[in-house]
């Protein structure tokens, strides 16, 4: 079980995250924060895997949370998210130790994927953001050792072959006997990897290395 603390100073926005984990039978929500300091407060009290944190908090921004928790905390995992679509922003929270980066409007949708996603030990971005991220140089960090080998698991490369031969994820699913929302995972996997969101952008990966026959 996943423990998850949140950390917004919005109350309605709380009720919302609670109410998507409570969604998902593999995350248990351990605590709530309002502000930067009782955040840090709570996760030293709490002990959670993940903390989802807004990076706009009073009294202490996020991004100063992830500074001062993750040299306590190291195995502490923090997905950011907030309403700036802003690469700076993304830039300085990866560079300062968080796991991922998500849009508020994105959340519905994908806040349980990308916490499945880091508690893996992949990191998360936002998709939309991808391409920018890697433009700008972030990917160069988080690929030097996976350069040295293939940067995908074998069940990845299943996933990305079926891609590559226009398999929708329930098909997919079908074919490899896992569930759809577990394609999607993959999926995400593949995206944060490879740098790469379109199925012809992936039909090219898979042709150039060798993975369509």
């Amino acid at each position: 079980m996943t423990k998850v603390l949140i950390a917004d100073d919005h109350a309605i926005v709380r009720t919302g995250l609670r109410a998507l984990l409570q969604l998902d039978p593999t995350i248990t929500l351990v605590g709530e924060a309002t502000g930067g300091y009782e955040t840090i407060e709570k996760v030293s009290l709490l002990q959670p895997d993940i903390l989802v944190l807004d990076i706009s908090m009073p009294d202490l921004d996020g991004i100063s949370v992830v500074k001062k928790l993750i040299p306590q905390f190291p195995a502490l995992k923090i997905l950011i998210l907030t309403l700036h679509d802003d690469k700076a922003l993304l830039r300085e929270a990866i560079k300062s130790g968080a796991s991922g980066y998500i849009l508020k409007q994105a959340a519905e949708s994908d806040l349980s994927m990308a916490i499945n996603v880091i508690m893996r030990g992949d990191m998360y971005v936002e998709p939309s953001m991808l391409h920018g991220v890697i433009d700008e140089g972030i990917k160069s960090q988080w690929s030097d050792e996976r350069e040295e080998s293939s940067p995908l698991t074998t069940r990845e490369i299943d996933v990305l072959k079926l891609i590559a031969q226009g398999y929708t994820n329930r098909q997919i699913g079908k074919e490899l006997t896992i569930s759809v929302r577990t394609v999607e995972g993959h999926r995400s996997n593949l995206t944060n990897k490879l740098g790469i969101r379109s199925r012809v952008e992936l039909v090219r990966y898979a042709r150039e290395h060798g993975l369509l026959k």
